[in-house]
């Protein structure tokens, strides 16, 4: 065994997770926990891609900002002596994923995808599939409709193909600059959503449509649950086509993959 090997060996292994999500907040906080009771030894590092302007606290130390490209992102695995990579962003951040993906082949790191599962018609649901955003706008129809919209604040702007609608945005961060659009009022909030909020939401600015990525999850799931109740169609999304890599749905399962790999430093 070289020097160098000895003390890859001896070292806590190093954990780069690709965030922006609750479930990278989640994995980097349980991380962090089980270190600090010394039931788990990685050394955590979360990288964001830098859109939104004040992200949440995480438990771990925080790169903001691109890697520039699948070599870029190659060359700081390498840099940094990563020796496992968590793909935890978006549903939505496909070209993200892809560039994950080939980087960790080229730098000869293990890597695993956690994505949270996307939402399921339920009985009563009125949905309209959108295999993409534009096609989401077209789908409206040419009839003006009171939309709330919950896509990114840089994707709202295809919303512009359709300017007869009035529109509730809702967004984390200000669109800025505003649409050029004469009929639209912004909301900025961060979820979690509860159900009653969402319909008093509907109700109080008379929305008949709801314009929305199949994005997952129970943050924001009131507003489906919203839009079922109140007999609201919602136009979604489609997800875009990610990568073929291993991929686990929950926080425990990455725990387990991280044990079989990492027997040393595995959480108990």
């Amino acid at each position: 065994m070289t020097s160098s090997s000895h003390g890859r060996d001896m070292r806590p292994p190093r954990l780069l997770i690709l965030g922006g999500t609750s479930e990278a907040r989640e994995l980097a906080a349980r991380l962090a926990a089980l270190e600090a009771a010394g039931a788990g030894g990685f050394e955590i590092s979360v990288s964001l891609a830098g859109r939104t302007r004040n992200p949440l606290a995480l438990a771990a130390p925080v790169r903001s900002g691109g890697f520039g490209g699948v070599d870029g992102l190659a060359a700081h695995l390498a840099a940094e002596r990563i020796d496992v990579l968590v793909d935890a962003t978006h549903p939505f951040a496909a070209g993200i994923s892809r560039n994950a993906v080939e980087a960790a082949r080229l730098a000869g790191v293990p890597i695993l995808a956690l994505l949270r599962p996307p939402w399921e018609r339920q009985p009563g649901d009125i949905w309209t599939d959108a295999p993409d955003i534009p096609g989401a706008v077209a789908a409206l129809g040419t009839a003006p409709r009171n939309v709330l919209v919950t896509l990114g604040r840089n994707e709202v702007r295809a919303l512009k193909a359709a300017p007869q609608h009035h529109y509730l945005v809702r967004s984390i961060d200000p669109v800025d600059p505003p649409l050029a659009l004469p009929r639209v009022v912004y909301i900025e909030a961060r979820g979690p959503f509860a159900l009653e909020d969402e319909r008093a939401l509907f109700a109080a600015h008379h929305i008949d449509a709801l314009l929305s990525k199949n994005s997952g999850g129970a943050a924001t799931y009131g507003k489906i649950a919203a839009a079922r109740a109140l007999r609201v169609e919602v136009v979604m999304v489609a997800r875009p086509s990610r990568p073929q890599v291993e991929t686990v749905a929950t926080i425990d399962a990455v725990l387990d993959w991280l044990a079989e790999r990492f027997p040393r430093f595995a959480p108990d």
